[in-house]
């Protein structure tokens, strides 16, 4: 059975690939560890490896995470990134915790988010999630929303949009992921060209099953969980 710290060797290689591939520079794409229900330990394992950025999907979990590593790692420069979908009531934990939110797709939201980060922090990093494939069961916001709704988030003072998340209809051929990934690259480039003074320098898209795809279409961040952490446990 391979460690975490294997695991994280083996994914960094196949983004190095990845990005040969099509000619990027390998340190262009970020691995973010997808550590949701996955215990500290695992965590600490990943960090003794070298990996600094961690996605959670549940908001208690994940603020009992960071707390966790903040009284017993003070000095390390952990980077935590909420990638799932936020409930009204849940935006004053994420506000006061989390470095970056993968997934607003509602003004409300980002409304609350800005309103209740504290003073003392940074402002909060944005990432505005797309829905991509139109389903109706998907969350995110529609092509169409879009400029509103960033253009609301720039207007916000305790926001920092930075970019896109999308999470595609799941397709196994190469072909499919790379149009689904190429929508979201092409919809933050025009979002870009409207906002001149804002930096959209993210583009959160690609897992262990479309990674590939998804850096040949200009992913900068991508998500990996079990192929570094291993199966999970929702029991």
């Amino acid at each position: 059975m391979s460690s975490i710290r294997q695991n994280i060797t083996k994914v960094t290689q196949e983004i190095c690939e990845a990005c040969e591939k099509c000619g990027r520079c390998a340190d262009s794409v970020q691995l973010l560890a997808v550590s949701k229900t996955k215990p500290v330990s695992a965590i600490s394992e990943a960090i003794a490896a070298g990996q600094l950025a961690f996605g959670e999907n549940y908001v208690q979990e994940g603020v009992d995470k960071i707390q966790h590593f903040a009284a017993t790692k003070p000095d390390l420069a952990l980077s935590w990134h909420f990638i799932g979908p936020i409930q009204s009531n849940k935006t004053r934990p994420v506000a006061e915790h989390f470095d970056w939110v993968h997934s607003v797709d509602r003004a409300k939201i980002a409304r609350r988010l800005s309103e209740q980060r504290p003073d003392n922090l940074p402002p909060l990093k944005i990432l505005l999630q797309v829905n991509t494939s139109g389903e109706a069961s998907k969350s995110g916001v529609e092509f169409d929303e879009l400029a509103a709704l960033a253009a609301e988030i720039v207007s916000l003072p305790n926001l920092e949009l930075r970019g896109l998340m999308s999470i595609p209809e799941k397709a196994d051929d190469y072909n499919s992921q790379l149009s689904a990934f190429a929508s979201l690259a092409q919809a933050r480039d025009r979002l870009q060209q409207q906002l001149p003074e804002t930096t959209l320098d993210t583009l959160s898209m690609g897992m262990s099953g479309d990674m590939e795809a998804a850096v040949a279409a200009g992913s900068t961040m991508v998500r990996i969980g079990t192929a570094i952490f291993g199966a999970r446990n929702y029991s």
